[in-house]
């Protein structure tokens, strides 16, 4: 049967901070078809709350920010891609910035307000209160729906890539309220999907993670790659009625601590840096415990520190907990492991190419090798920045040099 056909310059598949910031780079040399599972906003972008990792301060080096991502990614990342990636960080930190991410700074200054955060050896991680992804998210989608360049389908499901001859040329596309099949045909398509963690009984992510983007490439004949390398965040709210509610890093480095059932730590028996080791390890350590004691949770406690400290610094965090029945300035948090994020994906390399003609891949659903084993914490929107404006420079050569498809 024939399909209804959209055509463009760059077909977009995903609306986290890759897909949006590809977009709108993007739109300055072409048509954009931007196409997203449920709403623009839905994505583990709009749920980030720790902020996003890059060296602005003078007390901090690139580095110092280089050698604790390889540490935590088990020695296991490539190193070419990490001293890339960090050392543009603070140019896509200027850049969020321009498009309205108003990072929080310190009082009466104009430097930012730095988060200290597991893994990482100096304060370097920039943020918005809680809820810096929600704000990425709606400055980028305020641009993104006023420029003319760029059309969006939400309620959009990506089933299939189209390749011809060898060559990505768009997708097949079910339009979920109309009940249709279309398909998008582009000069360059671009894999935004985000992750998988929906795969798993107990996650952080939002529904719409579902590895499309791997399962589509992989399909297309891209190669897939470090799939095992899935990491687990250590604390999750434990709550029969609110569940993939993440518990912040960035608590843990304002001195939160774990508890076991008897109210004593036990994070110091397991690393020199207790609490902000990195997350593989807190996450192992957690679910020790468990298994030792038979408990069905930790405890993450903060409630010995100021209460209004608490509110400003943590407001999401607040209010959702006091929903579920714990003030946290008064009493301990119950938190376990779950599923957060693929460190594996869709091969690509620094510029987001994968190894089939016009197709890139960003954000989490590519593989750069910048996580190694274990994602550092906020590394994953640096990434995200980062790869989408390199990937936007190669798409641009892809879509100049291509007549037609």
């Amino acid at each position: 049967m024939a399909h209804e056909v959209h055509t463009s310059d760059y077909l977009v598949i995903g609306s986290g901070i890759s897909g949006l910031l590809f977009s709108l780079k993007a739109a300055k040399t072409g048509k954009v078809n931007l196409i997203t599972k449920r709403a623009l906003a839905d994505s583990a972008t709009w749920r980030a709350q720790g902020g996003i990792a890059a060296v602005v301060s003078s007390k901090d080096s690139f580095e110092l920010h280089i050698e604790d991502t390889i540490k935590a990614g088990a020695g296991l990342c490539h190193r070419d891609i990490v001293e890339k990636f960090v050392r543009d960080g603070p140019a896509r930190i200027k850049e969020l910035a321009e498009y309205g991410v108003a990072f929080c700074k310190i009082e009466n200054s104009d430097e930012y307000e730095l988060h200290l955060e597991g893994g990482h050896s100096k304060r370097r991680v920039l943020h918005v209160k809680d809820h810096t992804g929600q704000d990425i998210e709606q400055a980028l989608i305020v641009h993104v729906k006023k420029n003319p360049n760029i059309k969006i389908f939400e309620d959009h499901i990506a089933i299939n890539l189209h390749v011809k001859s060898n060559r990505a040329a768009g997708a097949y596309v079910l339009d979920v309220n109309e009940r249709v099949v279309k398909r998008f045909s582009a000069k360059s398509t671009i894999l935004a999907t985000g992750g998988a963690g929906r795969v798993f009984l107990y996650t952080s992510n939002p529904d719409v993670a579902t590895g499309d983007g791997i399962a589509m490439a992989y399909r297309a004949g891209a190669t897939i790659s470090n799939l095992e390398f899935f990491q687990w965040h250590p604390t999750i709210l434990h709550h029969r009625k609110i569940r993939s509610f993440l518990i912040t890093e960035a608590m843990r480095g304002e001195g939160a601590l774990l508890l076991g059932q008897d109210g004593k730590r036990f994070m110091p028996e397991y690393h020199p840096d207790a609490e902000l080791a990195p997350r593989d390890i807190v996450a192992r350590a957690i679910d020790n415990e468990l298994k030792r004691t038979g408990a069905d949770y930790v405890r993450l406690d903060i409630s010995f520190k100021d209460a209004e400290f608490i509110k400003n610094t943590f407001p999401i965090i607040y209010e959702t907990c006091l929903r579920a029945g714990y003030d946290i300035t008064k009493e301990p948090i119950p938190v376990v492991p779950a599923a957060h994020y693929i460190c594996g994906g869709v091969r690509v390399d620094a510029m987001g190419r994968t190894d089939v003609e016009g197709l890139l891949a960003v954000g989490e659903t590519a593989a750069t090798g910048f996580h190694g084993a274990n994602r550092i914490a906020s590394n994953s929107l640096l990434e995200g920045a980062v790869l989408a404006h390199n990937a936007a420079e190669v798409a641009h050569e892809i879509v100049r040099s291509t007549k037609s498809v």
